[in-house]
């Protein structure tokens, strides 16, 4: 194994180790702090963090406003709040050590404001900016504002080549580093274009080559390249280290540091960790995003299938096949269906998918009543936590506050789930876990064959960065 050294990033010299930033109170001030303190990088998430009130309690995100737009602003507040008191907590724990970065989805709801809101509240305790699920042009622009190196994320050559001819040769010198983030490796939402296969995963190497052929002909030599995405034993990658062509790369990890004892994440979240199989986590394209993103195959995704898979189409006026009148909803209106579809839909509701909800494209999909009734719930209880949500139907772009389309019954609220699994404690905690979205990478199978985790071990935050170090 070839000797591990530290690389120059954002100015000073550290291991070569990036800790994954994990949205909605996963990657906290207390892991990313340790995760500096040994050495590396360590990720703070901003996207809507924990924050705390005068006794240390984390402060419940509870909504008030009347109107989306309304707890679109106590979103946006609670997101600034809880990114500045993670960051100082990640500070204060760091010591001086390694390097703090701060992560937000580009197309999180508000992503500029709670930017600028963490960033002018935790003066000189950022260190860099890593932001993806998105182009994120005005990334280079804010960091240049505040004086911090930033750290785009991409899935391929084509997208850094956009920004940097848009944005990002305005601040050349203050790109700290390039995140490639492999489609189909790495956990939560991911790049993937629409012409490729989700399920056909390209080898990494020509991939990232190519981005490094196309930062030094922006003259990007030196500035580090770091690989995220299905990274777990440094041996594997051993062709990578001090590879010429590559020129420096640095690595991230994501899902590891979620079994840790720094981890904030439940501890029946942990152990479903060390039960998974090769193939329990999976790209899925349910995501009110419109990403493709990887997650636990679990009930609450079995769920999301067979609702898609419950859908018939409909049109309003008779026409071609679409001759058969169907009653819908509470008032009973008249749609036009197929024979055999309304044979179908006729089949579900004596099995209780009674429900007919139409989405954008003109089907409907059936689901049980008490679904339907937390579906509306959901659509109806809003806060705009993303810049679009196809789900709801929100957009932060006024002056309707809408993407002009219906809301979509075949996607869920990301951040009630998201928050829901993060706070999962208690008798029913395994249930909750269960019946939520878990995103994950898809080595995540991993903690189960590798001896490091045998007999239940989770490691410190600094065990498992030392042990990263040995390559194996």
């Amino acid at each position: 194994m070839k000797a591990i050294n530290t690389i120059r990033m954002g100015g000073v010299d550290i291991l070569p180790l990036v800790e994954g930033g994990k949205g909605v109170s996963i990657s906290t001030g207390a892991s990313s702090g340790h995760w500096a303190a040994a050495g590396g990088a360590g990720t703070v998430s901003i996207v809507n963090a924990d924050s705390y009130d005068a006794d240390g309690n984390i402060v419940p995100q509870i909504y008030r406003g009347r109107t989306r737009l309304e707890k679109h602003e106590e979103l946006i507040d609670y997101a600034i709040r809880g990114g500045i008191d993670q960051v100082r907590v990640a500070h204060e724990i760091a010591g001086g050590r390694g390097r703090i970065h701060a992560n937000i989805l580009w197309e999180m709801g508000g992503a500029e404001r709670v930017i600028r809101g963490v960033l002018e509240g935790t003066k000189g305790l950022i260190n860099g900016l890593t932001c993806g699920a998105g182009m994120p042009y005005r990334l280079s622009d804010i960091a240049a504002e505040h004086g911090v190196h930033y750290y785009p994320i991409v899935s391929s050559a084509r997208a850094f080549n956009a920004l940097w001819r848009r944005s990002y040769h305005k601040s050349g010198e203050l790109l700290g580093g390039v995140v490639y983030e492999d489609p189909w490796r790495a956990g939560g939402h991911n790049g993937l274009s629409n012409t490729e296969n989700p399920l056909s995963p390209e080898d990494p190497l020509p991939r990232v080559l190519a981005l490094r052929k196309q930062m030094r002909a922006f003259g990007l030599d030196d500035t580090p390249i770091i690989m995220a995405g299905g990274v777990w034993w440094l041996e594997e990658w051993e062709d990578w280290i001090d590879n010429p062509e590559l020129g420096p790369v640095a690595f991230q990890f994501g899902t590891r540091p979620l079994l840790t004892r720094e981890s904030p994440i439940p501890d029946v979240w942990k152990r479903r960790l060390m039960t998974l199989k090769k193939g329990d986590v999976f790209l899925n394209r349910f995501s009110p995003t419109g990403f493709y993103s990887s997650a636990v195959n679990n009930a609450f995704l079995r769920e999301l299938r067979a609702r898609s898979e419950r859908q018939i189409a409909f049109v309003v006026e008779p026409v071609g096949e679409h001759t058969t009148p169907f009653s819908v909803g509470a008032r009973g209106r008249v749609v036009y269906v197929t024979a055999a579809d309304s044979e179908r839909a006729l089949l579900w509701q004596r099995e209780g998918y009674t429900e007919g909800l139409r989405t954008p494209d003109n089907t409907l999909v059936f689901v049980t009543p008490e679904k339907a009734r937390e579906i509306l719930a959901d659509q109806a209880g809003c806060m705009g936590c993303l810049s679009e949500c196809r789900f709801s139907n929100w957009s932060q772009r006024g002056p309707s506050y809408t993407n002009g389309h219906k809301a979509d019954p075949r996607s869920y609220c990301i951040q009630k789930t998201l928050q829901t699994v993060a706070h999962a404690h208690g008798p029913d905690a395994g249930d909750v876990m269960e019946h939520n979205l878990m995103f994950g990478g898809t080595n995540a199978w991993r903690f189960a064959t590798d001896p490091y985790y045998a007999n239940g071990f989770v490691p410190t935050v600094g065990q498992l960065v030392e042990r990263i170090m040995t390559g194996r």
